[in-house]
């Protein structure tokens, strides 16, 4: 018979990434951004037919899709090359091109908030002007006429809902990922939605369900998320639901239902309830798979979900209650079925506090396993690894790759607190659970030090430096993915408005300076003596490229083994097809080659 080939690694990097969709109010249309054709560009289905059709061609990467309420236009946020700069398009409702909307010069930031419900208004943020804090606008779509509604002082302040009279706005303001103060304004009075704003808490996820009350999700006094409600005549804050061990991450309101969908986290899964606001009754609802990254749902009722398992790519799905999903794309790899990829181990170990750390274990198919193992730091580093998707960990598992991912102190999903514990502390507490997973993995016989790998990307990549730089006796060699070489520049390179967040996030480079040092790769160049690949792409506006020059510079002028790969139109990731296949046969090629 004919004996085919094993998958190749351009098969399982063919699925197609989708970031983000709308649905139309009739529930006729269906709108997503994706790469099937190679680059990014939105797609469309007329529902029920479920046939994908190119809507807009525009080849960058979309932040956001509002379709108007009367099917007259379709809004889109598009950046260039990945420099998340995005700014406000708009495309006819049969699609084509994309043409300027609220737009400026190409360093600016343009992100929709609310489109009003005749859909003649749009309110939207910007950088304009004010870089550092974000500006809130209205923009009247008949008249022209702009208008200012808030400047943002102190924090980057985002509008985040809007009530239907459209007299009551709500922002979020970000002292860190852990401090989002939530606020009413009504004319010039800002009312907070929790009772005090000085205690550190999280506050997103706004919904008017009348225009004098508002749900939304917080942990204040909590260590978990939960809903909560706001009643503006009273000023009365009210916790409304909590689930146990779990942590709320969005609610969707359906006014004619009375109902609330809610997604929840605990680890490494989610899970969906419906919540009855009359009878405060909660019920469990099923998913078709483990994670989900957007979930909307319509006037009917109707459930739709973009989400993704561990062996299951990124799809969209409806339910016309919650329950029997129907799926809408049909994302796989190509030529390999469910059956032939791997579902992880979910193990838990003790660092060196005590900690107990949760990760994720991948191992091959015995008749592919070639001994070695990827250690893999996430990104974020407020993250987590999840079962989800992900075409490297399928697509090296298949060249018998185990793959070793914890979820290290910092980590969401876990707690507030435990995700506080990476604040000002990025290369100690996170670097020493890294080492006790490792020293798990030795133990208990998945691995040694001479068939251990160490990949990771963003902070993944710069964990990876550190412990390149710290202990380098555990590797056989590294792969950094666009990570920080060097906290003193990069607290000085992020985008404008993520600088008012750095100091609680990692410190002051001035009142921190020894640990600055202490927790910057740069300072171990000495250690880092194994071969290394560092790949950066050239638009990063992140991690901008000068973080990987730097290091590369410096370990070349010691002589060290390393090589670099520059992707000129890419950002902090890859959002072209051609270029993610390029960057991991290069991965592959690196790691092959030093096995020996």
């Amino acid at each position: 018979m004919i004996q085919f080939a094993k998958p190749t690694v351009e098969q399982f990097f063919r699925t197609y990434t989708i970031t983000n969709f709308a649905v139309s109010k009739d529930e006729k249309r269906l709108i997503f951004n994706t790469n099937m054709n190679g680059k990014m560009n939105l797609w469309a289905m007329d529902l029920p037919e479920t046939y994908p059709y190119l809507f807009a061609h525009a080849d960058e990467s979309c932040a956001f899709i509002e379709i108007d309420p009367k099917n007259r236009y379709v809004l889109a946020g598009f950046d260039r090359d990945g420099d998340e700069n995005y700014q406000i398009y708009a495309v006819p409702f049969e699609g084509g091109l994309p043409e300027d909307l609220i737009t400026g010069d190409s360093s600016e930031k343009f992100f929709l908030s609310n489109v009003s419900e005749d859909g003649e208004r749009v309110y939207y943020v910007t950088s304009k002007d004010n870089p550092n804090f974000l500006n809130t606008h209205m923009r009247n779509l008949k008249t022209g006429k702009d208008i200012l509604l808030h400047l943002g002082d102190k924090a980057p302040t985002q509008l985040a809902a809007v009530s239907k009279d459209e007299e009551k706005l709500v922002y979020v303001s970000s002292l860190a990922n852990t401090y989002v103060l939530g606020f009413v304004k009504i004319g010039d009075e800002t009312i907070y939605l929790t009772p005090d704003p000085e205690q550190v808490h999280v506050t997103f996820n706004p919904v008017f369900i009348d225009n004098d009350t508002i749900y939304f999700i917080t942990d204040y006094d909590s260590d978990f998320s939960y809903v909560a409600s706001f009643h503006i005549p009273s000023q009365t804050f009210t916790k409304e639901l909590e689930i146990s061990g779990e942590s709320v991450g969005s609610i969707n309101w359906v006014k004619e239902k009375n109902v609330f969908y809610l997604t929840t986290s605990h680890g490494v899964v989610d899970k969906l309830y419906k919540y009855e606001v009359e009878s405060k009754t909660l019920k469990s609802c099923s998913l078709p798979i483990d994670t989900v990254d957007q979930l909307e749902v319509a006037k009917s009722g109707a459930v739709y979900l973009l989400g993704r398992s561990a062996t299951v790519p990124l799809n969209i799905f409806c339910s016309s209650d919650g329950e029997e999903w129907k799926q809408l794309t049909d994302n796989r790899v190509l030529g390999v079925n469910i059956e032939q990829m791997v579902e992880p181990e979910v193990v838990t170990y003790s660092s060196f506090d005590g900690l107990k750390i949760e990760a994720l274990l991948f191992k091959p198919k015995a008749e592919q396993d070639n001994g070695f193992t990827i250690f893999w730091p996430h990104g974020g580093p407020q993250a987590a690894e999840r079962k989800m998707f992900r075409s490297m960990f399928q697509c090296f598992l298949n060249r018998g790759y185990s793959i070793f991912a914890p979820n290290f102190r910092g980590s969401t999903g876990y707690g507030s607190e435990f995700t506080k514990m990476v604040e000002r502390d990025w290369g100690e507490g996170p670097r020493l659970d890294c080492i006790a997973g490792i020293d798990w993995l030795i133990e208990n016989g998945h691995t040694d030090r001479e068939r251990l790998f160490l990949v990771g990307g963003s902070y993944g990549g710069y964990m990876a430096l550190l412990l390149h730089g710290r202990h380098a006796d555990y590797f056989k060699a590294v792969v950094d993915i666009f990570g920080v070489s060097n906290l003193f520049t990069f607290v000085e390179s992020v985008p404008p408005h993520w600088k008012p967040i750095m100091d609680r996030w990692i410190g002051d480079p001035v009142r921190d300076k020894e640990r600055f040092e202490k927790d910057s790769p740069v300072t171990y160049l000495d250690g880092m003596t194994k071969p290394m690949l560092v790949i950066q792409g050239a638009k990063d506006p992140r991690v901008v490229k000068e973080e990987s020059d730097q290091i590369v510079a410096k370990l070349e002028a010691l002589g060290r083994d390393v090589e670099y790969l520059v992707l000129d139109d890419e950002g902090h990731g890859f959002s072209k097809k051609e270029n993610e296949i390029t960057v991991y046969s290069r991965m592959l090629e690196f790691l092959e080659k030093h096995q020996k």
